[in-house]
């Protein structure tokens, strides 16, 4: 037990290091990234494959797994979307170009209304 602890702590060490690394190369990261990603899928794909698991079964056991996880809306879905439709907000394309105006001009208050109780506090 203590030899996986310390072989998990090592690969959270190298991993922050890799991360970091590769932060400064967004390309090279991203498809790294993806290889991992796919790398994923095909193992879980495998899996399914080899318990000779049918299609309807895979897919109500990935919903079951996607929705008790609380993945399965904010990945399909969004939570921004979800968030505007509860607050009954129109999307950015269906906004007119004063309502856009009078969100910038409220944040630049808000803004500046921050800075002076920083400004205060400090």
């Amino acid at each position: 037990m203590v030899l996986i602890k310390k072989f998990i702590k090592l690969s959270n060490h190298w991993g922050t290091k890799f991360r970091h690394e590769l932060s400064h190369w967004p390309i090279t990261y991203a498809f790294i990234g993806s290889i991992g990603v796919v790398l994923i899928w095909r193992g879980v794909w495998m899996i399914a494959d080899s318990m000779e698991m049918s299609g309807f079964i895979s897919l109500a056991l990935g919903v079951f797994i996607s929705i008790i996880s609380g993945l399965f809306v904010s990945f399909f879905v969004g939570d921004k979307i979800i968030i505007s439709g509860i607050r009954h907000e129109k999307r950015v394309d269906e906004k007119t170009e004063a309502e856009i105006k009078a969100e910038e001009d409220t944040l630049v208050k808000i803004e500046k209304e921050l800075k002076v109780i920083k400004e205060e506090l400090e």
